[in-house]
């Protein structure tokens, strides 16, 4: 499908790698593509994996555009937001494959995925962004506060705390650890027995236990992107 993200319908669920040959970071190419492979596989799928590369779910946004300046940041990051938001609002589960490390923007497409399988090993986890120097925006916040554990969300936020996998799967980033290399066949076992599901009714489960969460990131994402600064 793209240099970034192979696509393959494993009967009926998607199979998305996405793997960019280095830290998978957030770009406009791979949002775009992850964009693009959600598309198809709800024309062709009834539920979809996203599987980083081996030891790199996704280290966030690329900082070489985050460091070209406020335009530029501040589109990457609207962009990742809107990625997000497609994803929440997917008319096919997705279940995402956390291969390694998942920090920032990789820690928020955990946040955003229906289930969320992790690979054991010695990897970090979490919304880092107040350690280097980033305000989190309101559509990063708000998912925290609808998936991480109550008592752990100021530290996983404010504090920038940083997990485990077992550490993430305590505080609500993820649902499930298994060995590296059960991942993808876990991964892929869960999303078919999520494809069973009624998608009608999945969907509409779905819009009344997040909409009001979407809604109100879509009502602020102008506006906060609008006052956002990268350091």
């Amino acid at each position: 499908m793209s240099d970034l993200l192979r696509y393959e319908l494993r009967d009926s669920v998607a199979l998305l790698r996405f793997d960019d040959g280095r830290a998978n970071v957030a770009s406009h190419a791979s949002i775009d593509a992850i964009h693009a492979a959600l598309a198809r596989a709800e024309k062709e799928a009834s539920a979809a994996v996203l599987l980083g590369r081996p030891g790199r779910f996704s280290a966030g946004f690329d900082l070489a555009v985050i460091r070209q300046g406020r335009d530029a940041s501040r589109a990457l990051v609207s962009a990742g937001g809107e990625l997000l938001l497609r994803i929440v609002e997917s008319e096919v589960p997705v279940v995402a494959a956390c291969s390694g490390h998942a920090l920032a923007m990789g820690a928020l497409l955990l946040l955003a995925a229906d289930y969320r399988v992790g690979a054991s090993g010695d990897f970090k986890l979490g919304l880092n962004e107040v350690a280097i120097g980033l305000t989190l925006p309101v559509f990063a916040l708000e998912l925290a506060r609808a998936r991480i554990a109550r008592e752990q969300l100021a530290r996983a936020t404010t504090l920038a705390e940083v997990y485990d996998p077992a550490g993430a799967l305590a505080a609500g980033y993820l649902d499930r650890v298994v060995a590296p290399e059960q991942l993808e066949a876990e991964s892929l076992a869960v999303a078919t027995q999520l494809s069973k599901l009624s998608l009608g009714a999945y969907r509409a489960t779905k819009r009344k236990l997040r909409g009001a969460m979407v809604e109100r990131i879509r009502a602020t994402l102008k506006q906060d992107m609008a006052s956002w600064e990268a350091p």
